[in-house]
């Protein structure tokens, strides 16, 4: 690939298909049931201890503390699943075995991790953002949710207090450009394949997210109603339309 294409850029192309796959993956077994808060939360707990491992061992020069998410995560996860959460709390097999293979790298060379970096962040600036503003208007548009529920908050862990997205996205793409252009083939070659690898973990750990079938059954069903109802105020206006015409005859 062209010296003269950023780094970035070339990150991205190498993942092209993988992270086809991953966005369908999420879309699947996640986006139609945004408005449930159990599936929400088994989200951002899959999650959570990739992005505090990554926020404990890289360094600030490739992983600002702006974009730390570590209590944002604890923030969000404590609204969701209470006080106590964090000691109950036990990885599951899937994500442990993504933090042996974190650990691994850094054996073999701990700037490998910027591709981590780079693909978990972005994601988190880009497609973490489309996900909460559905949920925010999932659950607005829910036709049973109770009038009187608690409206949620807007999540913690995609809201970037002080700082513009677009201000983190530049900054975060200089940081892996200006690495990128330092690197010799080989490890650019690594870093090329590690991004890849980031979406083959993260689809493992999204398969396991529970409790998705039910909640899109939901939806389907609500959609089913939903439709019902049109049909039959169709059919109400429509004879009522009948019976008026052969009034006025």
């Amino acid at each position: 690939m062209a010296q003269n294409v950023p780094f970035s850029k070339q990150m991205r192309i190498a993942t092209r298909e993988i992270h086809n796959v991953s966005d369908a993956l999420v879309n699947a077994k996640l986006a139609f049931a945004l408005y449930d808060s159990r599936v929400w939360a088994e989200g951002l707990l899959i999650f959570y201890d990739v992005f505090k491992h990554l926020e404990q061992r890289v360094p600030h020069d490739f992983l600002p503390p702006e974009m730390h998410r570590t209590a944002q995560f604890e923030q969000d996860l404590r609204y969701y699943l209470g006080e106590g959460w964090l000691e109950r709390h036990t990885p599951k097999a899937e994500v442990r075995a993504y933090l042996k293979h974190l650990q691994e790298l850094e054996q073999e060379n701990a700037n490998l991790l910027l591709a981590y970096v780079y693909h978990l962040y972005m994601g988190l600036l880009s497609g973490g953002q489309i996900l909460q503003k559905r949920r925010s208007i999932g659950r607005r548009i829910n036709p049973f949710r109770r009038a009187d529920a608690e409206p949620v908050p807007d999540a913690a862990v995609t809201t970037f207090e002080d700082h513009s997205i677009y201000e983190l996205k530049q900054r975060l793409r200089k940081i892996v450009d200006d690495f990128g252009a330092r690197l010799d083939e080989e490890t650019r070659q690594r870093m090329l394949d590690e991004s890849r690898k980031v979406f083959e973990l993260n689809n493992t750990i999204i398969r396991t997210v529970e409790g998705v079938g039910s909640a899109n059954m939901r939806i389907v069903r609500y959609i089913a109603m939903a439709i019902a109802a049109i049909i039959l105020m169709q059919y109400v206006v429509r004879n009522q339309f009948g019976h008026e015409q052969e009034q006025t005859l």
